[in-house]
């Protein structure tokens, strides 16, 4: 198994430290969100009892990201969510949510093939530059879902002719991002 298959191992200390088993150094939770983004599964458990305390760290992830007034999730979506969790046999909610999410990814994935496979522009000078430039709109747009089969966005080393790197290109989307909102 490769290493970025295998989830990072985060271990938290009686201090409520977090302990990146990789690195050997200690992260944030914007770090372990950071980590998520890329595509990297986490695994966090208390390193006195082994519990996993993956679910309830991710929640509180959400919880950061939503105090702060990035809406993470629509009110109603969160009204469902509550639902579903008074309803009797209400065990259908987290297997619809997987399943959508796993949609998602797939149609993005097949959607970046479509945009590569037989099309004639991408013969044309700068079709990297402006794909890489789309691949990042798209993880932006979705908030980086994960990336099983999706890398989202260029690599280090794929910056387009001009310079521009994904950093530039996050920052654009940002801005665009802002005006949609306001527009909205």
């Amino acid at each position: 198994m490769a290493e970025q298959d295998k989830p990072l191992l985060i271990k938290r200390y009686a201090s409520r430290r977090l302990y990146n088993t990789e690195t050997s150094d200690y992260v944030t939770l914007e770090d372990i969100a950071g980590f998520i983004r890329e595509g990297r599964e986490v695994q966090i458990v208390d390193l006195k009892t082994g519990d996993d305390l993956t679910r309830q760290y991710l929640l509180q992830i959400i919880a950061e990201h939503e105090s702060r007034g990035e809406n993470v999730l629509p009110v109603n979506v969160l009204n469902d969510l509550v639902r579903s969790y008074m309803v009797p046999g209400g065990g259908v909610m987290p297997q619809f949510l997987q399943s959508s999410f796993d949609m998602l990814r797939e149609s993005q994935s097949k959607m970046m093939e479509n945009m590569s496979a037989m099309n004639p522009m991408v013969k044309m000078p700068g079709f990297e530059a402006m794909k890489a430039q789309q691949e990042a709109f798209l993880k932006a747009m979705t908030g980086g879902l994960g990336a099983a089969g999706w890398t989202g966005g260029a690599s280090a080393e794929e910056k387009s002719e001009d310079g521009e790197d994904l950093d530039d290109i996050k920052k654009q989307l940002a801005e665009l991002q802002e005006k949609l909102s306001k527009m909205k």
